[in-house]
């Protein structure tokens, strides 16, 4: 009997000469084993794989042809190498059909490569490749052995590719992959064939081996986004060995995941200058993906949202006390996450400069106020804040040294003002609700103006409710014959039943509002007024009897001798009536012979006790020079008179 020696045991060596990512050193005893064995990532669980050796079968001169016919019924069935499928390992062994020479041999010999205590299996000596490894060593000269054996050879790799191929869907195909690999080296470390298939093995190591690191490197935060090391770089080299290795493509899957979710925190962070980078490292990851994509129109919408959301706040802030400065917080954080441009910043910047300098209102805004039980107060429009220079310039025709020095003022908040005068009628209800007693009903007597004469002349029964000339006016007309003091207490009684401040103009708040963005000689520029702008000395104007003015605008004509109901001519560039004609007006501030040491400020120059008060704007029987911008008067606080009448400023 010829006994087939058992082949010499060979090592299985992972390394190769590619730089494959390695785990750290854990000591010789560690490299050894990893010289011996291979070992996939703990994940899968698949133990090392040890050096495979034929099992010992003996072949003879009797049993020659028999082995020959287990041996192709086993190549048939598949059953290359190891335990086979369907028989287990401590079943009887058929000594005629197994191995009739030696059949406890082949139970000795089970536990290679394949075997498993608890699976069905035949013993590996009756596997084909052992079967011909035995009958070469018999018949060496047997060309149709080597042909099988060829054929045998073939299967077995076909067997360790049909598991690389199947490792994506089930990770513990690798070990058997491995086992194949190692009865290769046993049986044809030189064949082109087994050489390919052990490149191929290598490889798909490698991949696995830097699929395993790049885990680690995703576990520990370590994406490696800015292009250097990290798991995006481990991943990419495993397709790189291995195109579409499914464990790599679910790596860089979970990279660009945790690219996003980083982007997602910049988000909430309302930091979304590193969120397009974020997004944008993602989308480096998987170019051809659209998940970043669909993150980014989600981000976008939910940056717009928060854009939104920050943009109602601040304009609810706005509503509350002292809520300025909240809106400017809202706006802040807005700008941070806003485009450029953005509307939503433009719309609260816009309502926060509006309520800095208006409150609840808008430039040119025209509103009244609630009275308590008597209706609404007077038509108010909100005047733009601003600057100009108040007062006369040294070259100015006609100006006095009262209307100097000019100099700046700025208004840093808008204010609301009388539309047109206080009317009659207007008054008339301050007088019922109050009972007040006006300067000129307690004395008896007003100054009216005398038709026969053409000058103003002191008239008894002349009061409030009178008009120019002493007759009774019309509740429509400019209120006239009032002192400082009433227009004052009628201010304070708009203060008192809407619960708003009133009070009289400030010099400088009636001079702002008369020039409306000039600093010209006349409210509207130079030389005569346009048509229908104001009511004052024209020389087309003629008295009732066709008495002219021997003063007067040359070539003007407005229609009216006295005043003219309120709003009869056009406002100006900020929506008010009669400013520069009709009648003159009272203001708060007391009469200084100039502006010399006045407030830098527009509010009232007031000292306490004063009995002159200043007296601004043209009126119906002003010269052109009382019409300038710069023009200002003095008259007593308690002196009531035909041309002078007010108008009230309400604070915002």
């Amino acid at each position: 009997m010829i006994v087939l020696a058992v082949l010499a045991a060979a090592s299985l060596t992972l390394s190769c000469s590619r730089d494959v990512p390695t785990a750290p050193s854990q000591g010789d005893a560690a490299s050894a084993a990893r010289r011996h064995s291979v070992t996939i990532s703990a994940d899968q669980a698949v133990s090392p794989v040890p050096p495979w050796s034929a099992p010992a079968v003996a072949v003879t001169e009797a049993n020659f042809e028999q082995m020959k016919d287990l041996a192709a019924a086993a190549l048939a069935a598949g059953h290359l190498f190891g335990i086979a499928e369907g028989a287990s390992a401590d079943d009887p062994v058929d000594n005629e059909t197994a191995n009739p020479a030696d059949a406890g041999a082949s139970t000795a010999q089970s536990g290679g490569p394949g075997s498993s205590s608890d699976t069905a299996a035949v013993p590996e000596s009756s596997a084909a490749i052992p079967i011909y490894l035995a009958l070469r060593a018999y018949a060496p000269d047997d060309a149709s052995i080597d042909g099988a054996f060829a054929r045998a050879r073939g299967a077995l790799l076909d067997q360790g590719d049909a598991a690389l191929d199947a490792i994506d869907d089930d990770p513990l195909q690798l070990r058997r992959a491995h086992e194949v690999g190692a009865v290769a080296r046993q049986i044809g470390r030189s064949a082109p064939a087994v050489i390919a298939y052990l490149d191929r093995l290598e490889r798909v190591d490698q991949a696995q081996q830097a699929n395993r690191l790049g885990e680690d490197e995703l576990g520990a935060g370590r994406l490696g986004e800015a292009g250097s090391g990290g798991a995006i770089a481990l991943f990419r080299q495993a397709l790189q060995l291995r195109p579409d290795d499914a464990r790599a493509m679910q790596g860089l899957a979970a990279a660009e995941s945790a690219l996003i979710r980083r982007a997602e925190a910049a988000a909430q962070a309302d930091d979304y200058p590193s969120v397009e980078r974020w997004l944008d490292l993602a989308q480096a990851v998987r170019p051809r993906a659209d998940t970043v994509e669909h993150a980014r129109v989600r981000l976008a919408l939910q940056r717009v949202s928060r854009i939104g959301d920050l943009r109602d706040r601040g304009i609810r802030a706005l509503t509350l006390a002292n809520g300025v400065n909240l809106a400017r917080g809202h706006l802040a954080a807005l700008l941070r996450i806003a485009p450029s441009g953005d509307q939503a910043a433009v719309e609260l910047r816009g309502r926060i400069d509006l309520a800095v300098h208006y409150g609840l209102f808008r430039p040119g805004q025209v509103f009244t106020d609630a009275l308590d039980g008597v209706g609404r107060g007077p038509a108010l429009v909100v005047v733009p804040h601003g600057a100009f220079r108040m007062g006369a310039g040294a070259e100015e025709a006609d100006a006095t040294d009262v209307e100097r020095p000019a100099r700046n003022i700025r208004f840093d908040r808008g204010l609301a003002m009388s539309r047109s005068e206080v009317t009659v009628g207007e008054f008339r209800r301050f007088m019922a609700a109050t009972g007040h007693r006006a300067r000129s009903v307690r004395r008896g007597y007003s100054t009216a103006y005398d038709e026969r004469s053409g000058n103003l002349v002191r008239r008894g029964g002349v009061d409030w409710s009178s008009d120019y000339a002493g007759k009774p006016a019309s509740d429509n007309l400019p209120v006239v014959h009032v002192s400082a003091t009433d227009a004052a207490a009628y201010a304070q009684w708009l203060s008192d039943s809407s619960g708003q401040r009133y009070r009289l103009p400030s010099e400088a708040e009636f001079e702002y509002a008369l020039r409306a963005g000039s600093q010209a000689r006349f409210p509207w520029g130079t030389g005569n007024p346009p048509a229908r702008s104001l009511n004052t000395t024209g020389g087309r104007d003629m008295s009732p009897s066709g008495r002219p003015w021997q003063n007067a605008f040359v070539g003007y004509g407005d229609g009216a001798w006295g005043p003219a109901p309120v709003g009869s001519y056009l406002p100006n560039r900020y929506g008010l009536h009669d400013l520069a004609g009709n009648v003159s007006e009272w203001v708060a501030d007391c009469w200084h012979a100039s502006y010399r040491r006045a407030p830098d400020d527009a509010a009232a120059w007031v000292n306490p006790g004063c009995r002159t008060r200043v007296v601004r704007g043209g009126s119906w029987a002003g010269s052109p020079v009382q019409t300038r911008s710069a023009w200002r008067q003095s008259n007593g606080v308690d002196n009531t008179n035909a041309r002078t009448g007010f108008r009230v400023v309400r604070e915002i």
